[in-house]
């Protein structure tokens, strides 16, 4: 009964995105709300210009009624999938307001960092103070072991660079058709395996709402796409998987099971502190995807090639977890 719940999850969520996207996508080119490419970026973005964005609002839509309906059928609703509705919403409301802001001045600059990390940061406030309320744990387990370290009030602080930063990386990742609709059906899939593991039924059915509506997604963001998700999609995505890992205790598992996430937003951070230091490059652009486009390869390839990287990721998370 509990698995038909995840499968109708998945094929719930998927078929809303699948039949929002032809009506919604329409709806965004007549409201000019289409994706400023940065003049930075790879010379052979430029054409896609004027595709739409915030397609992140048809995946949100679809992951928070899949749930509600899903989760009242076939399993009472509890503290937790609100909670994790509440990030995926209020990381998803901040992206919405980034984006609107892009395409209403038509250039590619949202909310400043500032106002995005504020935002940020009552929602991570928010979301520690009803976990306490709850009993929160602040133990840390570590994969592949019986080992458990209690951290104590760096807790806190924990769920805000957890928050803040897989919301970010996702965001980063965000830069090539189907590239984070791809890793991260991967990732929740992985997590929906994790969470049903630990008898968390709502949290996996959560899960499964997503890699449906972003595999549904996928049919219009495969190359050439035809909408973008925008920060509206990718940093509600990061939010949400972050939330989980804090939810099902895997806190340090997130680091593995998104480790293309990780990888993304190392390219970065190292790029930046290589120039800085020595006035040289790493890569020949980052975030990563875009020094293999820039080295001759093909946008798919480089996606396709990410995913495979991310079924790694998320194989060797759920051994560590579930299979160990």
């Amino acid at each position: 009964m509990l698995e038909q719940g995840l499968l109708f999850a998945l094929i719930m969520s998927f078929l809303v995105t699948v039949v929002l996207s032809p009506i919604f996508i329409p709806f965004l080119r007549r409201l000019k709300f289409g994706q400023s490419i940065r003049d930075e970026g790879p010379e052979s973005h430029k054409k896609k210009t004027g595709t739409p964005t915030m397609g992140g609002i048809m995946i949100i839509l679809a992951i928070i009624l899949t749930t509600l309906v899903m989760g009242g059928k076939f399993h009472s609703l509890n503290v937790e999938i609100f909670l994790v509705i509440l990030v995926t919403f209020g990381f998803g409301l901040l992206g919405f307001l980034d984006d609107f802001i892009k395409v209403a001045k038509k250039r590619n600059l949202g909310l400043t960092s500032k106002q995005k990390f504020l935002g940020q940061l009552i929602i991570a406030g928010i979301f520690y103070v009803v976990l306490l309320q709850s009993g929160l744990s602040t133990d840390i387990h570590i994969p592949g072991t019986a080992f458990s370290v209690d951290i104590g009030w760096f807790y806190f602080p924990l769920i805000i660079i957890m928050l803040v930063g897989a919301s970010n990386a996702v965001n980063l990742t965000d830069g090539l058709d189907g590239l984070v609709a791809g890793t991260a059906a991967v990732a929740f899939g992985a997590f929906a395996i994790v969470a049903y593991s630990a008898s968390m039924f709502t949290v996996s059915l959560f899960s499964a709402a997503v890699v449906g509506a972003v595999l549904g997604f996928l049919v219009f963001n495969a190359h050439p796409a035809r909408v973008f998700m925008g920060d509206t999609g990718s940093l509600a995505l990061g939010g949400a998987l972050a939330s989980i890992a804090i939810l099902t205790k895997t806190e340090l598992l997130l680091v593995i099971i998104g480790g293309v996430f990780v990888i993304e937003t190392l390219s970065v951070i190292i790029q930046v502190i290589s120039f800085k230091t020595t006035g040289k490059r790493i890569f020949k652009m980052s975030p990563l995807h875009h020094h293999y486009e820039l080295s001759g390869w093909s946008e798919w390839r480089v996606v396709v090639t990410f995913w495979l990287v991310g079924i790694l990721f998320a194989v060797a998370g759920i051994y560590l977890e579930v299979w160990l």
